[in-house]
């Protein structure tokens, strides 16, 4: 089993940045390869960047590659995801998630934070 726990969302201008935390508990983190998904009203979750377990290997989707980073620190059991040049359409609760395979598939995902909201005003 393993626990995770978002931090860092908030409200913030079109332009500015965030950085997001998921820390994670219980079994081994560096045993999985970690993803940030997102959700907005009204719309389906969405997969936003996925981390191997070394660090080595990341995937982002289209709309963030070159805005956002995906980075962990395994030694603190602590994924994040940098965001940059926030948009408007960025706004979502983003929800940290652990699997045993590096993949974009939520479904392949076992284990998942509670969210925090991101909301980027215009």
């Amino acid at each position: 089993q393993v626990q995770l726990g978002e931090s860092g969302g908030g409200l913030v201008q079109a332009g500015d940045s965030l950085r997001l935390a998921c820390a994670a508990s219980g079994r081994a983190f560096s045993f999985f390869s970690m993803g940030w998904f997102r959700q907005a009203p009204g719309k389906e979750r969405e997969f936003v960047a996925a981390i191997s377990v070394s660090g080595v290997v990341t995937s982002y989707a289209d709309s963030v590659k070159g805005r956002f980073t995906i980075s962990r620190v395994n030694a603190k059991n602590t994924v994040y995801l940098q965001m940059n040049s926030l948009k408007p359409e960025d706004t979502a609760v983003y929800y940290c998630a652990a699997s045993t395979v590096l993949t974009e598939r939520d479904v392949n995902y076992h284990y998942w934070g509670q969210g925090t909201q991101v909301t980027v005003s215009s």
